[in-house]
């Protein structure tokens, strides 16, 4: 299997898109070359943990609302070809996503990561959910098939807190300075949300390149 590393935010649409690329992709394929695990990233880590009205938010961010608006509406046409239904008017808070990364690192040891991080765009993209309110990360959580007690649990402590910042400080130390960024084997990297046919040759080429594939 193949080292696939996916650094991301879950409050990146073109993270969600990206991944669902990858995801089709994955999915034509009656096995894949693939070992996924998510990376945390934070678009911004200074969104104070109660969030942020997110209209106010953008505004300040990035002050041109017809621009906002154009790339909102450019991606709600991508994604609705890969099923994703973009709810942008939806979502009334901009959060700090330390906590739903915490979720996603919780989900490796069962293999879930991947489940767990798409059920937290859909929430955030397509339901307007407030991803860093602890019953929504509960709720992703029993979602991809993890404990929610025990999701809960941790969620009120500190666990991994520092550790996911220190993640997140790793990928910026490695030159990783937006994303979706996808490392393949530790050594190459795709940025930005691949179409389809790109992973559809990605996977071609080291099925190719596997003896026995």
């Amino acid at each position: 299997m193949t080292r696939l590393e996916i650094v991301s935010d879950v409050v990146c649409p073109w993270c969600y898109l990206g991944a669902a690329n990858l995801m089709r992709a994955v999915t034509a394929q009656e096995g894949h070359p693939f070992a996924i695990r998510w990376r945390p990233f934070q678009l911004d880590p200074t969104i104070p943990p109660e969030g942020m009205d997110r209209a106010d938010y953008m505004r300040r961010r990035l002050g041109d609302l017809p621009r906002i608006e154009a790339a909102h509406r450019r991606l709600v046409d991508m994604g609705r070809e890969v099923g994703i239904d973009f709810r942008f008017d939806r979502i009334g808070r901009a959060p700090n996503t330390l906590d739903a990364h915490r979720v996603i690192r919780w989900a490796e040891p069962e293999g879930l990561q991947t489940r767990t991080a798409m059920a937290l765009f859909r929430r955030y993209f397509e339901l307007g959910e407030d991803v860093s309110d602890p019953e929504v990360l509960r709720g992703a959580a029993e979602e991809a098939g993890l404990d929610g007690a025990a999701i809960a649990a941790l969620l009120a402590g500190d666990a991994d807190r520092t550790e996911v910042r220190q993640e997140v400080a790793a990928a910026q130390e490695m030159g990783v300075t937006g994303v979706p960024t996808f490392i393949l084997a530790g050594q190459y990297v795709l940025s930005g949300a691949q179409p389809v046919e790109v992973w559809a040759d990605v996977i071609r080429q080291i099925e190719a390149a596997t003896p026995g594939a």
